[in-house]
This record gives structure tokens, sequence and C-alpha cells, in this order.
């Protein structure tokens, strides 16, 4: 066990914590729900007890009360000042804010006048980091770092975006179907490269019939005309490929595409586009009801489809020379198990299921960029000199990535490494590109179970930089090629830090030690770094560190004074024991005052949402709204406990594919383990426990009240899955495949298939425009009770919200009636 865990543990255990305002517990009258299993509350319901100024009023308010931290922040280019955003009071308008670092308070909001020379956060340096080029409103504007000239290079607004110096120093950038340079120096703009998705253009066409064939033979008019077209064709021909100041010919791509990537060598010879098919995103019937509208009318919203109902796509990567015109398809037949049935096990057992044989088949995959959630790096990547390229590929049943090169003369692929995941590749973890100096490609991989630094020369075998049980991400690569800069969570689980490796050595430096949430972004000189640093009970601030020093400079207070007066009850991070794994399972453990002593305590069980995320960490929750909710709980005395479940983030390969196939069962498993926990640890009636969640949280409430019905006496399912085959296929295919292929996986994972084990009070919250998880989830499953006869069960419905509730009325009315669920059971 990690030695800060233990002190943790004891904390748990033995240590008094943060008082809690007195508060009576004189019982309300409560009205049993009855109206057609629609939540009631009652008058007396409403009037929530307050922990000191605390109530759910005030906790789901609007969260500007909080103070609107700093996000997105980035260094001014000398390094001498910050840049970050900061919401508006009272509105979902942000402004941006520049930090002189000798200077106290929090900066000075940028006039709207000036915010083309200030918002140049996404922007790239040249080679010598002498000019710096960036995108403010479609337009493009760069800036010499050493005299400060700025300047201005378009002004038409048309969503210029992925810029790049060129090497003769010219700023490339993209627009549409084409790629554009403008040369600082003389403000001239040209077209290096543009394609489109139809057939090349012909002086005439052929006759396409006998009539048509005489037409032209016996007419000496259209004859003519024929030869004139011929003529100005030729002539445009020879015009383009004889002057220079011809815009070059489009590329020519097959018709019914559209391009899902595209990059241009650095030396301007080369380009690739990745395109597909341009097939509709979802299908007329793919629509949900919207009741409250503007005009009153119930509108049909647009929604995605079903993974049920996705069918599978492969991209095509085009290689395309400048110089000649010519373009050439690469194949994906070089990449290693580019055929192989990679699901045979699966088939065989679905079709044994249903008495049938499967032969295993030896078909092309379907292959394309690697784009998955979470991931926002162009998949191409060029070094600096443009004559080597990597492109990060992927199968579309996500159990392959390659990274490959490619060989400019054979206009072919070679592939340099493949990582194959049985269950599915991480769609985070994903970050690579070359050294700047050398034809090296460094990567992350789980290869070895957990996200870690690789070194590469094409064509020999990988080195790695980074290793241990721990994760490594956001990599940042020196100028010198010395160091790659990364964020981890080496020291403890849920306490991330930056580091640097040392390429050579293998060396990694600890260049934080703050103990909480810490990401970072490198000063343009590579000096310093700028922080956002969170903790427990604290909201994210800036701090700045010189990479040398060892201590960091807070630089902004922005947490107001009204959530500073408020005693919060800090969780205790504890490792809880599983039944299951060599692992514990971290939770998160709020505790009232003098929890051990009288009679056994009440507790409610959370479960975050997303599957792969991880909330039991020493930052700044993302569920701020829970947290606060968890200290008003322990005010009313109960213990709360927040689990990070198998699948969840931060913990290494096992345990986020530990779902694969059967979602649900391991993560309540892991509950299991937890209530029992709280029942030796914590003084806790384990007769007397709860449980909610929203999302996977929700689903994972579902699964657990379904198929345990005495694990929680009580249960709220907020935006829950019901029925996995009725969600996106991104997220759901990774893990049970498809529903054609694997319908096992999908009808032992989803809860609407265990309805009849519902035996406890269960709440279900459900947002009637959420196009995540749709409205319907809640419908069929509410169907399904009913025909089941269930009675303990009630729903909430939300008229106006999305997955995302935005209305704090809704955020108040959604707790209260969770908080009613646990008083009136627990």
């Amino acid at each position: 066990m990690h030695q800060y865990t233990k002190s943790l543990l004891m904390a748990a255990l033995s240590a008094s914590l943060v008082a809690c305002a007195s508060v009576d517990n004189t019982q309300t009258e409560r009205a049993a729900s009855s109206n057609n299993n629609v939540s009631i509350i009652t008058p007396e319901m409403a009037k929530t007890p307050e922990q000191g100024t605390l109530s759910l009023e005030k906790i789901m308010s609007d969260p500007d009360w909080l103070g609107r931290q700093p996000v997105g922040a980035y260094w001014r280019l000398d390094g001498n000042a910050v840049l970050y955003s900061r919401k508006q009071e009272g509105s979902p308008l942000y402004d941006l804010y520049e930090k002189e670092l000798q200077d106290n308070g929090n900066g000075d909001v940028v006039a709207l006048k000036n915010l083309h020379v200030k918002d140049y956060g996404n922007g790239v340096f040249n080679r010598d980091k002498r000019l710096y080029a960036w995108e403010f409103e479609g337009n493009v504007f760069f800036k010499d770092v050493k005299t400060g000239l700025v300047r201005q290079l378009t002004k038409d607004n048309r969503n210029a975006h992925s810029l790049a110096f060129l090497q003769d120093g010219r700023i490339s950038y993209h627009l549409n179907d084409a790629i554009m340079a403008v040369n600082p120096a003389t403000g001239l703009v040209e077209k290096l490269v543009s394609w489109k998705y139809q057939e090349a253009p012909k002086a005439v066409e052929p006759p396409r019939d006998y009539i048509a064939q005489e037409q032209q033979k016996l007419m000496r008019v259209v004859a003519k005309k024929r030869s004139d077209a011929e003529k100005r064709f030729e002539r445009e021909k020879a015009l383009s490929a004889s002057n220079e100041s011809m815009a070059p010919d489009d590329f020519y791509l097959p018709k019914n595409h559209r391009t899902v990537a595209s990059s241009l060598s650095p030396n301007g010879k080369w380009a690739v586009v990745v395109s597909e098919e341009d097939t509709p995103w979802r299908g007329d019937e793919d629509i949900m009801p919207n009741y409250i509208g503007e005009d009153g009318r119930i509108k049909a919203e647009k929604v995605r489809r079903r993974v049920a109902e996705t069918e599978p796509q492969s991209n095509q990567v085009w290689l395309l020379n400048l110089a000649s015109g010519e373009q050439k398809e690469l194949s994906y037949t070089v990449l290693p198990g580019y055929n192989e049935d990679v699901l045979a096990a699966v088939k065989k057992e679905n079709a044994e299921a249903n008495g049938e044989t499967y032969t295993t088949n030896r078909l092309p995959r379907d292959i394309g960029l690697m784009q998955d959630w979470g991931w926002s790096q162009n998949a191409i990547q060029w070094n600096r000199n443009g004559d080597q390229v990597a492109i990060m590929l992927e199968a579309w049943d996500n159990k392959d990535r390659w990274i490959a090169t490619v060989d400019f003369d054979k206009k072919e692929f070679v592939p340099q490494h493949r990582l194959h995941d049985d269950a599915w590749v991480n769609y985070t973890f994903n970050e690579f590109g070359w050294l700047n100096n050398s034809d090296q490609l460094y990567f992350l991989s789980e290869q070895s179970g957990y996200s870690h630094i690789y070194l590469l020369s094409p064509g020999q075998k990988e080195r790695q930089l980074t290793a241990g049980k721990f994760e490594v991400s956001e990599l940042t690569l020196g100028d010198a090629d010395q160091y790659i800069y990364f964020k981890g969570n080496k020291k403890h689980p849920g306490i991330y830090e930056i580091y640097r490796v040392n390429i050579a050595s293998g060396n990694v430096e600890q260049l934080t030690d703050l103990n909480g949430m810490t990401d970072y972004v490198l000063s343009p000189d590579q000096s310093k770094l700028l922080l956002t640093h969170s903790k427990l009970t604290m909201p994210p601030e800036l701090y700045v560190k010189s990479v040398s020093a060892s201590k960091a400079q807070k630089i902004t207070n922005t947490v107001s004074d009204e959530f500073t007066s408020i005693d919060w009850v800090e969780p205790q991070i504890v490792p809880v024991p599983s039944s299951h794994t060599n692992e514990p399972v971290y939770a998160r453990v709020y505790l009232p005052e003098n929890y051990l002593q009288g009679d056994k305590n009440k507790a409610v069980v959370f479960s975050h949402g997303a599957g792969y995320l991880q909330n039991v960490h020493l930052g700044w929750s993302g569920y701020f709204r829970e947290f606060m909710f968890h200290s008003f709980l322990v005010s009313q005395g109960y213990v709360v406990m927040d689990m990070d479940y198998r699948a969840s983030k931060g913990y290494g390969r096992d345990w986020r594919t530990a779902i694969y196939r059967h979602m649900g069962k391991v993560e309540v498993e892991d509950l299991q383990d937890g209530v029992k926990w709280l029942g030796e640890n914590a003084n806790v009636d384990t007769a007397r426990v709860g449980h909610y969640g929203g999302s996977y949280g929700g689903f994972i409430t579902f699964m657990a009240m379904f198929t345990d019905p005495d694990l929680f006496q009580a249960g709220a399912a907020l935006r829950p899955v019901s029925d996995w085959a009725h969600y996106n296929h991104g997220y759901t295919s990774n893990i049970l495949n498809t529903p054609d292929i694997d319908p096992i996986a999908y009808e032992r994972s989803s809860p609407i298939y265990f309805a009849e084990g519902l035996n406890e009070p269960l709440l279900m919250n459900a947002p009637m425009v959420d196009d995540n998880v749709f409205f319907v989830d809640v419908v069929r499953l509410v169907q399904r009770l009913i025909e089941l006869e269930k009675e303990d069960f009630e729903t909430a419905i939300y008229p106006v919200e999305a997955h995302g509730f935005v209305q704090p009325s809704s955020w108040l009315d959604e707790y209260r009636r969770i908080y009613k669920l646990f008083e009136t059971n627990l």
C-alpha cells in the first residue's frame, strides 16, 4: 500500500473531521408517492435543512457563486504574463484575461477591440521561435516575437484553420477542401493544393450512343463546337502548366466522398488527404421530440443513430504529389492483421448459443484514421524536413491501432508499430509525433498495461522511456530533444504531478509536488510551467513555477469568499480491499463528525458517469454539485462513498477493460465490497444504504438494484442507460462489440433484461431532450416495469433538459427528489 494512502486511511478511521453545524433532525411528515409512479414532493419536503449557510437551494443554484475559475490558460509569447478565460457573472459569455506575473490580482479583461492580438492560445511557432502565427475568427495573423510587430494576413472570415509554418517561411492554412499559403513578407495568398470529389473534367464528353455519334459526324456546327472546346481546354492546361502565376489544378477524388482529415508536408511537396464515403450520420426516423419550443409546437430534433444501426466504414488515404499532380490511394493490406478475424471467438460463442456453427473468415477489415473520443491531435504527423510522415490508423472494430510511415517512392504504407487489444484500444493515450532533430518517433501506448512513452526509429524495435503502474499523458516535446514533459499519477493513483523524462537516459524527474490535480503548459522558452491546480475542497487556480525551482507561486484567486467560508467536508481517499482483484478499489469517503460513536450510520454510495472517468483523486471534482451535496448529506448524518469502480480511468488497461462484454457485473461486485467496507470501518448499518448516479452511474444504479436487490435499500438513476443497443456506436461498440455480432454481450449488460429483480424503491430522473442517452431509455424501462407489475418506482421528467442539466430549477428539483428518496427509505 502507498504510504500516502496509509495516512489517508488512518485519518479516515481515527481523525476528527470538519465540524458540521448542528441540525434539527425533527422528522417531517412525508407523503407517499401516488400518481402513476410520478414522484411527488410535499411542501414539507421542499424545506431542506441547511448546513450553516449551505442548502440544496444554494448547492443547485447558478454555480457562478463559487467564483468562476480560470480555464484555457496559456502563456503570453514573452513568457512574462499569462492569459486565460473566465466566465462573466450571470452570463454564458467568457472574457479573456491577461495577468502579468509580477502584478497582484487576477489580471485585466482584454477589450474586444484587442482580442485579435491576444487570443492566440492555439497558434504555432516557426522553427526558431522568432515568428508566431494564429487564427482569430477565421482570419490569419502573425507576430514577430522579437520586434513585437503584429500583422493580419487575411480578412475574409472564411474559417482558416490548422496553421503551420512551411520551410520557406510561408504560413499554410486549411480552407474547406484546400490548403492555402500566405507569405508574411509580401502578403501574397496562394492555393497550394485543392481537391474535389468528382470526376476530372473533360473538354467534351464522348458520344453516349449511336444517335449522338451520328449527330457529331453529320453536323459540322456540332463538330466545330467540340473542336473549339478541346482547343480551349488544352490551352488552359498548357497555361496552368507553364505559367507560375496560375494556381495549381485540383485533384479529383471519388465521387460522393467527404474529407476526414488533410495535411501538407513542411516542404510543400506532398499532401495526405483522408476521405470517406459521404453517408448520412442519421436516418429519417432518428428524431427526438422537443415539447418546449419557442413557437409552442412540438419540434422533431435530429439525433444520431444507435449502435445497432451503424454501418462499418473505411477511410481512404490519398498521397498527393504536388509537383507532378499524381495521386495514389495507400493500401491497408501491408498492415499486420489487416484481415484477421479478431472477433472469431465472440462470433463462435454467439453462433453456438443459437445452435449454429461459425467458420472463421479472413476478410479485409474496415480501417481508417485514428479519430476517437478524447483525442484531438492530428493523426497525420510530418517530420521537420517533410520527407517523413507517420499516420495513426485504427480498425473499425477498435481491436488494433497502427502507426505507419509512407514510402514515397513505392507509394505505400510501411508499418512501424501495432497495438492490439483483445478488448478495445483506448480512445485516449494516443499522442505521438517526431523528434525535432532526428527521424525518431515518440508515442504513447498501453502495451505494458499502463500508458507509457515509447521511442521508435523507423524499421527498428521501440524503446520504452517510462515504466511502472501509473498513467502518462499530455506530452510536450522539448525543443532540443532532451526531454519529454508529461502529466502522470506516479506518486499515487489519485495525485497528478508534472514530470519530464530524459530521452537519452530514461531518467524521470518530478517537477511539481502539489498533491492534487495538476495540468500544465510549458513556457515558450521552456523555463517555466503554467499550472492549473486544484485540491479536494478547492477549485482550480493558476500557478507558475520555474522548471528548476522547488515551489510554485499561486497567481490567481478567483474562488469566492462565500465558498471558502463554508466548512466543507473533505473526503478521505481510502483503498477498499477487493474480493475479485489483487488491487484495491479507491474511494472517496465522506464521514460525519464522531461517526464511530453512537448508533450505526445510514449511508449513500455515488457512482460517477462516463464509465471511463476518474473521480477518486485529490483534486477538484468535475462533479462539484455532487461534492457539495455529499457535504450536505454528511450534515444530515449520512456517510457517503464515491468509488472508482472497475472501468474507471487512471488505473491501467486491465482495470479499464474489466467490463468487456459484460458491463455492470464487476462494477456491482466493487459496490458490494464498498458496502462491506462501510459496515466494517465506518459504523454503517448495511441495511440502510442507498445508491445514486447519473448516465453510466444511473446504469449502475439499475444493475445493482436489479441484479443484487439486497445491496441497496433505495436507488436513484439519473439520465440512465437501460439498453445499450440504443446508445451510440463510438462508445458502446468498443466495450460490447455490435449487437449483430455479439447479442450475448448486450443482453447480459442491459438493465432492461433484469428489471424483474427490482424489490426496493427506485427513482428515475429523465431529461426529455437528451441527445446522448435518449429519453426512450427510461420510457421503455418504465413500460417493462409496469408489465412486470412492479410498484416501488417513481419517474421524474425534465422537459427542457439535455444530458447535462443547465437550469438551476431542474438541478434543485432533481436533488430534492434524491434527498427525499434517501430520507424516506434509509
